[in-house]
């Protein structure tokens, strides 16, 4: 609750205003049976055609005063939810965007898109009604249990009895209801998931003919949704006639005791006509209360849920600031490196010790799982090494704030990944201050100039969403002009040329060696054609570094780079 009150911080006037403006709306409610009492014993009963006029242009000023205050309090109402809604969201998306690799691993894609709309909408929804009607239904249903009270105390325990009954039912049914609603969120992340992971894989489901077994899986995930919820809600749905039932027999034993009060001359009949009206404003309340708490039962629910996204802490923290490179340092140097992921078992890398000196390349290869992107992730610290120390230019990795970091590893992902916006906005993101002749070099390294110019928007070409609009291999040429962009000292293309052609690919290799700031270059590769120039080549099976040296030298001494390398070579042949 403590995200929600800071949420609601500024909007004091409003979550005052609200429900003051309600209790006023439901005073003028609470009002309507009396003046229709007068009407009936003073004005119809009297033959007072007159007062009866008045009396009518009475509610009808009373109907608008209170039109003015419900108007009044859903403004303010809303004014407050939406606030702060907005502001959790917004704190929300900061606070995942300020999670590490392996938080976001650990909490889920899906559910955090889950977290992000549907449950911050359902917070809001429940902010609104809770400001609304939390004091109005209690209020009226107080007032007219005190208001029939007034009228005739032996016709009031009527009214006591039938308050207690609807309030059993709602509270029945509420136990029943809730912990379903939880499961049918956990469902609802299930969904998003599904539709997700469809949305993304589109091509390779279609690839693969697989449409049928997909829309069936959904099917599954959707079904159980579907089933949930009506459970749910046929559960809910029997409070309405439940209540309805309890207040018709109140209303029954109203009309009987009444009628026996009105010809013993206790009452009358514009009294009895007061208090069947407020047993149906009884009514009324008492299911707007039940709903409100359904509705605020779900709302604490996804509340709850976005608190644990907001709870979780990232796991890794940096320095303010960064300590000075050491001269004559080595650019990156692994000291018994070893990392097992948070939800994993086994070590992903187990003991990896090696050095990379300013301006070498160094290549990386191995089997499919071997650990090569783990390896270079921890280079700009994207994961924490569970064992030993990286260092960088003579640093721990550990000790660099996250803006300095960012600026000395350039990473260019396996998955290629632009946004939606032009291309200049991408290539901006590697460097926010680059003028164009910058922009135009990093694409000239990166061998993207050529299809660039050809656009006919140039640098201000669209891209579009994940950048769809360009093929496999123009996209990986982008996002390395991306990280070029910004000269970083040392630059990581994991897996980055696996699109690219053999002539491409050897005149991006080239174009790196001659780079005018000299990078440390760390090359994925599963091509050994990729590697082989390289000053360094780190082999790895397994999380273990297996081989260590040049082309020549693995040839001779490392049997599973000799077995990549021959297999590789047989179909470059064939």
């Amino acid at each position: 609750m403590k995200y929600l009150r800071q949420a609601l911080k500024g909007y004091g006037r409003e979550v005052v205003l609200a429900p003051l403006f309600k209790m006023l709306e439901a005073g003028f409610d609470l009002l309507v049976p009396v003046v229709v009492a007068h009407i009936v014993n003073e004005g119809i009963g009297g033959g007072d055609r007159p007062l009866v006029l008045r009396m009518c242009a009475v509610l009808l000023g009373m109907a608008v005063v209170g039109l003015t205050c419900a108007v009044t309090a859903q403004y303010f109402s809303a004014k407050a939810a939406v606030g702060c809604a907005s502001r959790l969201r917004e704190r929300l998306f900061a606070h995942i965007e300020s999670l590490g690799w392996g938080d976001a691993d650990q909490l889920g894609a899906s559910t955090l898109i889950t977290r992000m709309t549907t449950d911050i909408n359902q917070v809001q929804n429940g902010v609104n009604m809770f400001l609304r009607l939390l004091l109005r239904s209690p209020f009226v249903v107080g007032g007219a249990f005190l208001c029939a009270l007034l009228i005739d105390r032996q016709i009031a325990w009527i009214f006591a009895l039938a308050i207690l009954g609807m309030a059993l039912v709602v509270g029945v049914i509420m136990a029943l209801t809730l912990p379903r609603y939880r499961r049918n969120q956990a469902r609802l992340d299930k969904l998003t998931a599904a539709t997700r992971e469809n949305l993304s894989g589109v091509r390779v489901i279609r690839a693969f003919g697989m449409e049928a077994r997909e829309t069936a899986r959904f099917e599954g995930f959707n079904r159980d949704l579907a089933q949930g919820q009506l459970g749910v809600g046929h559960l809910s749905a029997l409070m309405g006639p439940l209540t309805l039932v309890i207040v018709n027999l109140g209303i029954i034993a109203v009309l009987q005791s009444g009628g026996q009060a009105v010809q013993g001359g206790r009452l009358l009949s514009g009294e009895v006509i007061a208090l069947v009206n407020y047993m149906s404003q009884i009514l009324v309340e008492l299911v707007k209360l039940a709903n409100l708490i359904v509705t605020l039962s779900r709302s604490i629910a996804s509340l709850r849920r976005v608190s644990q996204v907001l709870d979780t802490q990232p796991a890794l923290t940096y320095p303010e600031t960064s300590p000075a490179p050491l001269p004559e340092a080595d650019a990156v140097r692994f000291e018994g490196v070893s990392l097992r992921y948070p939800a994993g078992g086994a070590e992903s890398l187990s003991d990896i010790s090696f050095r990379a000196r300013p301006g070498e390349t160094v290549g990386i290869i191995g089997p499919t799982g071997s650990g090569k992107s783990s390896l270079v992730h921890l280079i700009p610290r994207f994961y924490e090494a569970t064992g030993g120390q990286v260092f960088l230019q003579g640093q721990p990795v550990d000790a660099y704030a996250k803006e300095t970091l960012r600026k000395l590893v350039g990473l260019v992902p396996q998955r290629a990944q632009l946004f939606r916006g032009t291309i200049r906005s991408n290539l901006l993101w590697g460097a926010p201050e680059a003028d164009d002749e910058t922009l135009w070099e990093a694409l000239r390294a990166a061998q993207a100039e050529e299809f660039v110019r050809g656009k006919p928007g140039g640098l201000d070409e669209p891209v579009e969403q994940a950048g769809r609009n360009f093929s496999g291999g123009q996209r990986q040429r982008l996002t390395i002009a991306r990280a070029l962009a910004g000269h970083p000292p040392i630059l990581i293309l994991d897996d980055s040329a696996s699109a690219l052609d053999y002539l491409t690919d050897a005149q991006l290799r080239k174009a790196l060696r001659q780079l005018s700031w000299k990078p440390t270059v760390f090359i994925v590769s599963q091509r050994t054609a990729s590697i082989r120039h390289a000053d360094t080549i780190l082999v790895l099976d397994d999380g273990r570094l297996v081989g260590r040296g040049t082309h020549d030298e693995l040839l001779q001494t490392c049997p599973i780079y000799r077995e990549i390398h021959l297999s590789q070579s047989k179909e470059e042949r064939a």
